[in-house]
């Protein structure tokens, strides 16, 4: 059931330690909650959502900072994980508390700097969510971490490189680091995607 929303945030979510930066601007309606949120990050960024994530960020309310993600077991973590689910974005995120961190893959560690830009008046003609802008191709899921995507964009960018050949097929033919549109952008549903993944 869609709910109702009368406000859009708009949120920056650049990802950390990459030069020139990889990024994107989003609008989000206000009921989002970080799962939801976490579904738009990885269909703008062309994540493949096959590994766990966490946001961490102050709550407003008491000051104390917090983890919202997937709770999980097996990892020992320093402080509980929040299910996203269960957390609504408009009690963590205004004008006053505008930034949080988004980890991706526990193991290439691929961090994600969000920030609140604004917050707006909901346009009846816009489908939201909607990616606004952004600058360059997200790296290949599980490429390696940063050095691993420094290696991988070295040998692309020589064809007489001895693993070009073997680079560009598991690419499945190519990678422009370069390429991003706005407008690709295909944004799934998320009360499917969490059937999907817990089911």
């Amino acid at each position: 059931m869609k709910r109702k929303f009368d406000q859009v945030y708009q949120f920056k979510i650049t990802l950390q330690d990459i030069k020139p930066p990889v990024w994107r601007r989003i609008q989000v309606p206000e009921t989002y909650s970080f799962w939801d949120l976490h579904v738009a990050i990885q269909d703008t960024f062309g994540w493949l959502d096959y590994h766990l994530h966490r946001f961490e960020m102050i709550n407003p309310s008491t000051g104390v900072k917090v983890e919202i993600g997937i709770p999980d077991e097996e990892f020992e973590w320093d402080r509980e994980i929040l299910p996203g689910w269960k957390q609504k974005i408009s009690n963590y995120f205004s004008m006053e508390s505008k930034s949080a961190d988004y980890t991706y893959d526990f193991g290439d560690n691929w961090e994600h700097k969000i920030k609140l830009e604004k917050m707006l008046p909901r346009d009846k003609n816009v489908g939201y969510p909607i990616c606004i802008a952004g600058r360059r191709a997200c790296p290949p899921e599980d490429c390696g971490s940063i050095p691993g995507y420094e290696h991988l964009l070295e040998i692309i960018e020589n064809p007489h490189h001895e693993e070009y050949e073997e680079m560009m097929e598991w690419l499945g033919g190519g990678f422009d680091p370069e390429h991003f549109d706005a407008k690709e952008v295909v944004f799934d549903d998320p009360d499917e995607r969490r059937k999907i993944a817990f089911e």
